[in-house]
């Protein structure tokens, strides 16, 4: 199955954005609109996750994005990845904040 992938820069300013990294990745730097459903918990939680509306996925570099996307288009969702990630997303000066209180970034 293809995985459609779209660029930190052009996901749009109104997207489901769904982070599927760990706690503390969360907790260090993340999106501000951003829903955080860990990878290891996505299952459990999938009805989280909207089925009537297109899902962007972001992990730190793409891989646990790529893999949860490619799941929830199995699904019958509408699920794209963010390729390059938080990294990208942060290399590109997208908005970010930490849950620390602490200048955000991405661990």
């Amino acid at each position: 199955m293809t995985v459609p992938e779209v660029e930190a820069r052009d996901v749009p300013a109104d997207a489901f954005l769904l982070d599927v990294r760990e706690r503390e990745e969360w907790v260090a730097g993340h999106a501000p609109e951003a829903v955080h459903i860990p990878m290891t918990e996505i299952q459990g939680r999938v009805d989280e996750v909207p089925a009537d509306r297109q899902v962007y996925v972001v992990c730190r570099v793409g891989g646990r994005s790529y893999q949860v996307a490619a799941w929830l288009n199995h699904l019958g969702r509408e699920a794209v990845n963010v390729g390059g990630g938080m990294q990208s997303w942060e290399g590109a000066s997208r908005p970010m904040v930490s849950e620390t209180g602490q200048p955000p970034f991405v661990a």
